[in-house]
């Protein structure tokens, strides 16, 4: 769900259906816990998270909630881990049905794999 309207985060969470929201927050409490000082703000109508370069966004559809990365994509390693879990998965998206538990781990491992190519791309940049 794009919500061009929402001016935060809370907002977006707010105006998402009721079934979705516990779903967001905890999505949003992975993120924020596993990248301290990650940057939060609504961006293209979604919540989206920079650390250093684009990182990671949510947003909520009518029977999941998707989690997707901003620059690479999902490892096949990560595609294939999540889809035998019963996650779809795209290139850079892994969809969470308001029936299935957020796979805390994976998202954190996918987490701290593109804050580290970010680091690393950051410094090649600044040489």
């Amino acid at each position: 769900m794009k919500n061009y309207k929402a001016g935060s985060v809370d907002e977006y969470i707010a105006s998402a259906p009721v079934e979705a929201q516990s779903k967001l927050k905890e999505v949003r409490q992975v993120i924020k816990s596993t990248i301290p000082g990650v940057e939060e703000k609504i961006s293209w109508g979604i919540p989206f998270y920079r650390y250093r370069d684009p990182l990671v966004g949510f947003a909520s559809f009518a029977r999941h909630v998707s989690f997707g990365l901003g620059l690479s994509g999902l490892s096949s390693e990560d595609r294939k881990t999540l889809e035998e879990q019963g996650y779809k998965t795209g290139s850079k998206i892994v969809q969470i049905r308001f029936d299935q538990k957020v796979p805390t781990a994976e998202m954190q491992r996918i987490l701290l794999a593109q804050a580290e190519m970010n680091e690393q791309g950051v410094a090649k940049n600044s040489k």
